[in-house]
């Protein structure tokens, strides 16, 4: 029986959830890719099946307590235990002036980005910390650590699930979980960036960017940690990144 791996917020073939699931795949691990959109998970799910992986796709609202319970219930049923590793990756933004941000905009944010992130941590520690412990890694941003317009609500949302990760890591660390947050610091590489900006990204030239699958490689690179050295918070950033 392969040992299962859950990566929630899985979009485009070009994100970052689904250059980790890939990853995951190729590490003979038995993924289980989770977001909202069934076509755009089966459609990553069969690209990762046929280069020789294991795949499911699973529909879910990371931000729904039943949704994410049945996504840990589905790996149980399916591998004979819970996943060894989970990644969220899930997070949405909405760049606007502050007197322009609407209740709904704000509370979609914190939904997606810090009560999702407790939903996930509140199943890791029931599921896998009995079991053992393994690897549960949050992708951050810059806003993560810094707010400034017109990133407020993002900043907030990503500052509270940063809070999530770390009080997770702190609690059942020594219980053998590992507990990541992923700084990504800078324009990712992505589907979404080249279909948005392509004039910005002719200009700059793609090492200006994260690379899907760098970051991909740093997150299997966290797994692989010894416990003895664990990093809990690690930030990425293109070279050409000012900060």
């Amino acid at each position: 029986m392969l040992e299962a791996a859950i990566v929630v917020g899985v979009g485009a073939s070009q994100g970052v959830g689904a250059a980790v699931s890939r990853r995951l795949a190729r590490e003979g691990k038995s993924v289980f890719i989770v977001g909202r959109t069934e076509e755009r998970l089966e459609a990553v799910a069969a690209e990762i099946r046929e280069s020789g992986g294991a795949c499911t796709a699973v529909a879910a609202d990371a931000t729904r307590s039943p949704d994410v319970a049945r996504v840990f219930e589905t790996v149980e049923r399916d591998s004979g235990g819970p996943p060894r590793i989970v990644i969220y990756n899930a997070g949405n933004n909405y760049p606007k002036d502050l007197l322009d941000l609407t209740d709904e905009d704000f509370e979609s944010s914190w939904r997606v980005c810090g009560f999702g992130a407790f939903l996930i941590a509140r199943e890791v520690a029931r599921r896998m910390v009995p079991a053992g412990g393994g690897t549960v890694i949050f992708t951050g941003a810059t806003a993560s650590v810094r707010s400034r317009p017109p990133f407020i609500s993002f900043a907030a949302a990503k500052a509270a699930e940063r809070a999530v990760a770390h009080g997770l890591a702190r609690q059942y660390g020594p219980e053998g979980l590992h507990v990541a947050h992923v700084i990504l610091d800078g324009a990712i590489y992505g589907e979404q960036v080249k279909s948005r900006f392509p004039g910005y990204v002719e200009k700059a030239g793609e090492d200006a960017f994260l690379s899907i699958d760098a970051i991909a490689d740093a997150m299997w690179g966290l797994h692989c940690q010894d416990k003895s050295a664990w990093t809990l918070e690690l930030d990425l950033r293109p070279y050409k990144e000012t900060f």
